[in-house]
């Protein structure tokens, strides 16, 4: 047998057992990884040196650091009741608590993002009486939704920062926000969320009551939220002057964590064991995940796989730029929706650009509908992200049995109308 059809086997066999076992995904990626380096696909050294990108772990791995910190602040909490103080009825008080989630999000990993805005959620829904199946739903998709719109937002757009920088020579942090000139990623998730907040306006503002009284909370520390903001503003300053993500960018990261875990353990004085428990708490699932995903998909790459499934788009396409946009979008939402997205996306950006270049287009048309179609498209399911999954087991805790037909009649209309609006912006602005 042709060592393609070989790779071919091994990664459509892990891609199966990620779905079927999703807690055991680090040890499927792993596996097939290290089946790539016994056949001698590539070689360990290939592995580890080129296909890993230990910058972009580097900066998962911090940033996540310091999220937990921003949460044991309290500084998110304050800020949310700062917001349902001054907002004049029920919903507004929601939305803006929804937008806020995202905006958050947008700069901490989504689940902890979830973490630290579901118990404002909750009490907000006891004292005013109100369901919070929908506004927790609502918590989730808002989190995934601007996951996207940054480097260090997710790790789909870590992903494709890093297939951009070496496609195109650089990109960055700030390519998030602009590139070649043009209104990038950033904006076009915003505009997906202004859709989004009126859709959960339009759904909340039924429920009625002015305005809310809450108990403000008090924060601990401004320290972790001045990590952040010197994350946010490094990250920025590296990208403009490395032309995208470097080892300066992941060394900055790292450094700023660990600055992090002294002054919560020096200065808090909080006991080893709790620091300890934080290091161990963040998810190394997803970092395993991710190195056997880089190492597999270098190797599928490699055998020519990923030319002959663009050649394949590119001839069922044919001439209509059109209608390559809308297949990778519809392609992307529907898969996402049921699957993890960060091995699609890896299989699927060099196919995008190959897709644009074969239509004498930029690819960052195609590569922009990928990014935005699989990682909105999470939203679809209540097991299309890790968000998702926090959500119902919290609902659940709460005495909340969240079926699926319940999470649809939230998620799918604002999946179709938050990708709609940002698709739009990308056709616009891109084509």
């Amino acid at each position: 047998m042709p060592l393609k059809w070989i790779v071919l086997i091994i990664a459509v066999i892990m891609y199966v057992l990620v779905v079927i076992f999703p807690g055991k995904k680090s040890v499927s990626a792993l596996g097939a990884a290290l089946l790539t380096v016994i056949l001698g696909v590539v070689s360990p050294g290939e592995a580890l040196g080129e296909l890993v990108n230990w910058n972009v772990l580097m900066i998962f791995v911090g940033s996540l650091v310091i999220a937990e910190l921003f949460i044991y602040s309290r500084v998110p909490a304050v800020i949310a009741d700062s917001i349902v103080l001054h907002s004049p009825n029920v919903g507004i008080a929601i939305v803006a608590i929804l937008m806020m989630t995202g905006i958050i999000s947008a700069f901490v990993e989504n689940v902890a993002t979830v973490l630290v805005m579901a118990p404002i959620a909750l009490a907000l829904c006891k004292k005013l009486k109100l369901d919070p199946t929908y506004f927790m739903v609502g918590l989730a998709v808002m989190a995934n939704l601007q996951g996207t719109a940054t480097l260090v937002g997710d790790p789909p757009s870590m992903i494709f920062a890093d297939f951009a920088q070496k496609l195109f020579g650089g990109f960055g942090f700030n390519e998030f926000f602009v590139f070649q000139g043009k209104f990038s990623i950033f904006f076009a998730v915003q505009i997906g969320m202004i859709a989004g907040a009126f859709f959960f306006y339009a759904y909340f503002a039924k429920k009625g009551g002015g305005k809310v009284q809450v108990e403000q909370e008090t924060s601990l520390s401004m320290v972790p939220s001045i990590l952040l903001i010197l994350m946010i503003l490094g990250l920025a300053a590296a990208s403009f002057v490395f032309g995208g993500i470097s080892l300066v960018s992941g060394l900055l990261v790292v450094i700023l964590a660990i600055a992090g875990l002294l002054w919560f353990r020096l200065i808090r004085r909080e006991s080893g064991s709790k620091v300890l428990e934080m290091i161990k708490g963040l998810d190394w699932d997803t970092v395993l995940f991710l190195i056997g995903i880089f190492v597999v998909v270098g190797a599928v790459a490699k055998v020519g796989l990923l030319n002959d499934f663009s050649v394949f788009l590119s001839h069922v396409v044919g001439n209509s730029v059109f209608l390559g946009f809308i297949i990778i979008l519809i392609v992307s939402i529907l898969i996402s929706g049921f699957v993890d997205n960060v091995p699609y996306i890896i299989v699927m950006l060099p196919v995008a650009a190959q897709m644009a270049e074969s239509l004498s287009l930029q690819p960052s048309l195609y590569m922009f509908a990928l990014l935005i179609g699989s990682c909105m498209g999470g939203n679809l399911t209540p097991f299309g992200a890790s968000a998702n999954i926090v959500t119902v087991g919290i609902l659940k805790k709460q005495g909340v049995q969240l079926s699926f037909s319940q999470w649809l009649k939230i998620s799918v209309p604002f999946t179709l109308i938050t990708v709609a609006a940002s698709a739009i912006f990308v056709w616009v602005v891109w084509r």
